[in-house]
């Protein structure tokens, strides 16, 4: 990625933090980045199209978090344990995500149809974030099979799916309802896949 381009979605993050997304000026956001207002347009097109380019970077930088989550050393219960704290501790520290798996937007953050839209921009195909955006169940899908590929020996269905999809609906549960005190999506989700007889 251009380092113009993720400065402005830097920039965009930022100022989504300290005011609705309504509020946040285009111009401000190229201030921010050090550029010039024109190249934020030239880069994204509009602000919808910064829009779609933050809440796309955001799904991206989630699903990574899940690659890095089912790469931990250790059995199955591990390795979806740390999956399911992904999936609540990034739904916690950032908005966007917690709107993504949740479905839940407010009105602070921006409003973007998960449809794919018609663009008539100049900014290159592939620098736009014009395509469809996962729905929560899609996300869910998404997660449940890579988890399921990487802990059921490369098969995404049967058993392995099954099992995985729980895990993320558990962290999804504790996304929605935080467990109390003294306990975590974790060991939830330990003494649940210990319980199902997943070793």
């Amino acid at each position: 990625m251009m380092p113009a381009r993720e400065s402005l979605l830097d920039a965009a993050f930022a100022a989504l933090a300290r005011r609705p997304w309504a509020a946040v000026r285009m111009v401000d956001v190229a201030a921010a980045a050090g550029v010039s207002r024109q190249t934020l347009y030239n880069e994204f097109g509009s602000k919808d199209g910064l829009a779609r380019a933050l809440v796309r970077r955001e799904v991206d930088g989630y699903l990574a978090g899940v690659e890095r989550a089912l790469a931990v050393q250790g059995d199955v219960r591990e390795r979806l344990a740390a999956v399911a704290e992904w999936v609540v501790s990034a739904a916690r520290g950032n908005a966007v995500v917690r709107a993504l798996v949740t479905g839940c937007w407010s009105s602070w953050l921006p409003s973007v149809g998960l449809a794919a839209v018609v663009s008539s921009s100049a900014v290159p195909a592939q620098r736009r974030a014009d395509g469809a955006l996962p729905s929560p169940g899609e996300l869910v899908g998404v997660v449940r099979d890579r988890a399921a590929a990487v802990v059921g020996g490369g098969t995404a269905g049967g058993e392995a799916g099954w099992v995985c999809e729980l895990v993320v609906r558990l962290a999804l549960s504790c996304v929605v309802a935080p467990p109390g005190e003294g306990s975590g999506v974790g060991e939830l989700v330990r003494g649940a896949l210990h319980r199902q007889g997943v070793v």
